[in-house]
């Protein structure tokens, strides 16, 4: 599967590389039957975060991530997944305050949000079980313990 990324730094937060997110993102799409696909992350600082979670999701704070999935016009074929939005900081507390190291935080949220933009989600326990298996195995074969544990 051919993966076309492209990641945006609009935070001065520590941030992993996009060799790192590159990886994960691979990881996240391993199993998808899709031969090429695009997709956009943003990480960026609370301001931007709680902005676009006010505006789309109605919640007045910043959050971790935010998945934009694409939706082609009837007809048309497209290669583009969607975009994340990944908010530095509030990653970084999460990692800090969970007792984890850094990277495996940041990869969970990567796949996390992959997860969302292929179109699963956690509205129910019987989603949210499908979606955190799927998470976990791949986050154990990246070498990252289970976030959900």
């Amino acid at each position: 599967m051919k993966l076309r990324l492209q990641v945006h730094y609009a935070s001065r937060r520590p941030a992993p590389g996009i060799v790192s997110i590159r990886r994960w993102a691979r990881a996240a799409l391993a199993d998808s039957r899709r031969r090429e696909t695009c997709i956009g992350i943003r990480i960026v600082n609370e301001r931007e975060s709680a902005a676009l979670n006010a505006r789309y999701r109605r919640k007045q704070k910043s959050t971790n991530v935010l998945s934009f999935p694409f939706e082609s016009p009837p007809g048309a074929a497209s290669t583009v997944l969607g975009d994340l939005v990944i908010c530095a900081p509030v990653v970084n507390r999460e990692a800090k305050a969970k007792n984890m190291a850094s990277a495996a935080h940041w990869a969970h949220m990567v796949v996390h949000g992959i997860m969302h933009l292929r179109g699963y989600d956690h509205q129910s326990r019987r989603d949210a079980a499908i979606m955190e298996r799927k998470e976990t195995a791949v986050l154990k074969g990246l070498g990252f313990a289970d976030p959900y544990a």
